[in-house]
């Protein structure tokens, strides 16, 4: 009898694998479908809470929902007329930098090579190439302009999303009496974590691009609102995100002025980001995302290969729902359980 457990157990762990493996190469070849439909999901998500208190404030639900998205729509326009000019004068400036930042490591490889040190270009080259860190900006600009390309039918999701969230509950409840509220309560979870975690990165990721952009304005760097945006962005992508919006911005400090003023600018990011990232953000979000470090890094590569930049950034909030919806299953607990922190000495003791 045990030996019949067991072998169901295996052949259902088999079948569940094999089909979240189905899923994610399902998903992998309809990216382009499904990276628009995530992005409008996480705003949906993100909106309700503003949505709620809209309607506790006494407005219809149906004004609620409009004035949500005229927010969104106003935010997108608004970020397309502050980038627009300054995007397309990067561009043009873009081969110009990469030619002189090549020049600038012909330069320090020379001195090397008259100090007996013996630098291969290639090694170095294959190593760190500093003109792949400033065209890394083209790449993620174009990403995140290729998935704003669909905007119209982001935005019309999200508001269909939006206007049948008030029923869906009710209609988890009816299809099956039993399950229904757990799939609500589950649902809620999901919304409640998504909202608290996107909500308070965005917080803190807009008080990080305005800080980078005063320090940026101070010294007198080129295209400062482009590394503020980049900084706003990139910090929804944990461990490296920083780092990412920061190296750009250091590398034209070294172009447009000179290498003690890139220190600054290096300075300016590590103030920043030490600050937000350790104190600020840490008191607004508290230990909330329950997820262990390890595999929140391990989400930023896998989300990244699955869908590109988008991917990166939705890394977190992605990997947070699949654990919820792990914890529900015997057979997928295991998983929220290894993608959760580790647990207290004192529970394993009291084991």
């Amino acid at each position: 009898m045990s030996d019949d457990i067991n072998k169901t157990d295996l052949h259902n762990r088999v079948v569940t694998m094999a089909a979240v493996a189905a899923l994610l190469f399902s998903a992998r070849y309809a990216a382009d479908i499904v990276v628009p439909f995530l992005l409008a999901l996480f705003i949906a998500v993100v909106a309700i809470g503003p949505i709620d208190w809209l309607k506790k404030r006494g407005l219809p639900s149906g004004a609620a929902v409009g004035v949500v998205i005229l927010i969104v729509i106003g935010l997108n326009v608004l970020v397309a007329v502050m980038l627009g000019a300054t995007v397309d004068q990067f561009n043009q400036a873009l081969p110009g930098y990469q030619e002189s930042l090549a020049e600038k490591t012909q330069a320090l490889m020379a001195w090397l090579a008259s100090h007996g040190v013996d630098v291969s270009k290639t090694g170095i080259e294959k190593v760190f190439n500093p003109g792949m860190a400033m065209g890394f900006v083209n790449t993620m600009i174009g990403s995140l302009a290729g998935v704003m390309s669909n905007a119209l039918l982001i935005i019309f999701t999200v508001m269909m999303m939006l206007v049948e969230a008030e029923g869906f509950p009710r209609k988890l409840t009816l299809m099956r009496a039993d399950s229904g509220e757990v799939a609500v309560q589950r649902m809620s979870r999901i919304m409640e974590s998504m909202n608290q975690y996107v909500g308070t990165k965005a917080f803190v990721s807009l008080i990080t691009a305005t800080l980078v952009w005063i320090g940026l304005k101070i010294v007198g760097l080129d295209f400062a609102i482009l590394w503020a945006f980049l900084a706003f962005v990139l910090n929804f992508i944990p461990n490296i995100g920083s780092i990412m919006a920061a190296v750009p911005a250091v590398l034209l400090a070294l172009l447009q002025l000179n290498s003690g003023m890139a220190l600054v600018v290096a300075g300016i990011y590590v103030a920043v980001n030490v600050g937000m990232g350790n104190i600020i953000e840490p008191m607004l979000m508290g230990k909330r995302v329950g997820l262990s470090t390890l595999f929140v890094f391990l989400s930023l590569i896998f989300w990244g290969w699955l869908f590109g930049p988008v991917g990166m950034l939705l890394s977190v909030p992605l990997t947070m729902v699949v654990k919820i919806i792990a914890e529900g299953s015997p057979q997928t607990q295991w998983l929220a359980i290894m993608l959760g922190p580790a647990p207290p000495v004192e529970a394993e003791e009291g084991k």
